[in-house]
């Protein structure tokens, strides 16, 4: 008999068992990554282009829905070139201020999508602001206090030097030291452009209409006079706040004077009182805004809102959202990407806008989106739309369960009396974006101002309340009563099916763990013998 032989094919044998064993453990966790992939495998990049005025909270909730296997690439290139990219079947999603304007626009042909379905969605409010450079004896002004009628003249060159007597009443007799007024503007197709001009238009036509030309609101803003030009919001805002800035005054979304910490002027009401456009001053104001039938505004209303808190020029922006079922660029990974971007974006999203100088949406406007939000599963069955309600949403405007009235509208405070008409102005600066009602009634929390100033900075009403939700510190939201019926938001990386991928993962780390380093012992020890001669 021959040993040598017997021993060498067992030797073999087990050696291909061992090998074996290893290459059924490496199949199993094949097999069962392939079978049990992670959740945001549903997902696939979406791409998108539009609105600078709304990009800074847009950064924020891509960054924040990316933990959960989002991937959203979105560039800020003006609300124009984004309907235009929507319109051409480019992007995934557009954002802009306003509707597609039609053909014959000024600044171009703006029609809507020939063959691309499509809904306006409501994303977040905030307020356009005047963000402006004025020294006094090299000392910067942060307390300014304009009408709009006084606006509307400097921005169509009927008032060009700061200590004009228009300037000097609206501060209550402090007058401006003389330097010449340069407005700034956006030269590239905007949204703000828009929403500004709609607001001239509609409040001080006999200014804008021989301005402009015509009557009609437009993207792409007149360069005349000492006006200067600047392409996107940041651009805008760095104009302003250069070294040789002094003398600027520019349109821009709150936002961006808040994040640089820069004064905006406070615009006076229809109730007799300067606002700056906090989160708080902005919900009152919208209160009074109407939608038209596919959710575009009417901000007539809030223009002339007669609430002593209301900013007038507020407003919302929308996502161009793709509603149809034979739409070439899109998925179900690509529509449910949207909608669960979206679902993160009206519901916990929105308690970080006013941090970032916006203002969260209200109740009706997110129960819109939510409509919006259901023509994606209408064009596609595959996409999951489960566990997303009005019910479940962590919308600091509203309390989950309790959904009749938009919750920081309510808890505004009332301006200080150094903001009234006649009073003032208030001492304390603007741009720093209140985060509770403490700091919105005592004028913003900025540095205290150079420049007009007086009266007394003290307001009343309004209690303090959780920058994060909303809500009077002490209610019942906030652990001093009942529990609120809110939850965190959920998205498709975080439900069940991940538990089922990391057991999985967890039983084949076993496996490799515990078994792989025996059968590899038993494989190296049967080759030591081998290669010796050995018996086993």
């Amino acid at each position: 008999m021959n040993l040598s032989g017997t021993h060498a094919r067992r030797r073999s044998a087990g050696g291909r068992s061992a090998l074996s064993a290893l290459g059924m453990i490496a199949l199993s966790i094949t097999v069962l990554l392939a079978s049990e992939r992670p959740a945001d495998a549903a997902y696939a990049q979406i791409e998108g282009s539009g609105s600078t005025w709304s990009k800074l909270i847009v950064d924020q909730w891509i960054s924040d829905v990316s933990a959960n296997g989002i991937k959203v690439v979105f560039t800020g290139n003006g609300s124009s070139a984004g309907r235009r990219a929507f319109a051409a079947g480019t992007s995934d999603f557009g954002i802009t201020e306003v509707p597609y304007q039609g053909s014959g626009a000024q600044g171009g042909d703006d029609p809507p999508p020939k063959n691309r379905s499509f809904a306006y969605l409501p994303i977040v409010a905030g307020g356009t602001a005047f963000t402006y450079q004025v020294r006094v004896n090299g000392k910067q002004v942060k307390n300014l206090r304009l009408s709009g009628e006084t606006i509307a003249k400097i921005f169509t060159n009927k008032i060009t030097n700061w200590n004009d007597p228009a300037i000097t009443k609206d501060n209550n007799g402090t007058k401006l030291p003389s330097l010449q007024i340069i407005p700034v503007h956006r030269s590239d197709g905007s949204g703000t452009t828009a929403q500004f001009t709609t607001w001239l238009n509609s409040e001080y036509s006999s200014l804008w209409k021989p301005f402009f030309g015509r009557s009609g609101i437009t993207s792409y803003y007149p360069s005349k006079g000492r006006s200067i030009g600047a392409n996107g919001s940041d651009q805008v805002m760095n104009t302003i706040s250069a070294a040789q800035g002094n003398g600027t005054i520019g349109y821009v979304e709150y936002a961006y004077p808040v994040r640089k910490s820069y004064p905006v002027v406070k615009v006076l009401n229809k109730a007799g009182y300067f606002v700056e456009p906090t989160q708080y001053n902005v919900a009152v104001a919208l209160t009074k805004a109407r939608l038209n039938q596919d959710l575009t505004q009417n901000l007539t209303g809030v223009y002339r809102g007669d609430d002593s808190r209301t900013y007038p020029l507020s407003s919302y922006s929308y996502m161009l959202l793709p509603t149809g079922a034979k739409d070439k660029r899109m998925s179900t990974s690509r529509r449910q990407s949207l909608a669960d971007f979206m679902f993160y974006s009206l519901c916990e999203g929105q308690s970080k806008a006013g941090k970032f100088g916006y203002s969260p949406l209200p109740l009706n406007l997110v129960q819109a989106g939510f409509d919006q939000l259901g023509k994606l599963k209408k064009a596609d069955k595959n996409v999951n739309l489960e566990n997303r309600s009005v019910t479940q949403c962590n919308n600091p405007t509203f309390v989950a369960g309790n959904l009749k009235a938009n919750k920081l509208a309510q808890v505004a405070p009332k301006p200080a009396d150094c903001d009234k008409l006649g009073a003032g102005p208030c001492t304390t600066g603007t741009g720093a974006a209140p985060t509770s009602v403490s700091d919105a009634k005592n004028g913003g929390g900025a540095a205290g101002g150079t420049g007009p100033d007086g009266g007394d900075d003290a307001a009343s009403g309004g209690a303090e309340v959780d920058p994060d939700t909303g809500l009077p510190v002490g209610s019942a939201a906030q652990g001093g009563g009942a529990a609120s019926v809110a939850v965190q938001t959920e998205l498709v990386a975080g439900r069940a099916g991940d538990d089922k991928v990391f057991g999985a993962l967890a039983v084949a780390e076993l496996l490799a763990i515990v078994v792989a380093p025996g059968l590899v012992a038993v494989y190296l020890s049967r080759r030591t013998r081998r290669r010796t001669g050995t018996p086993a």
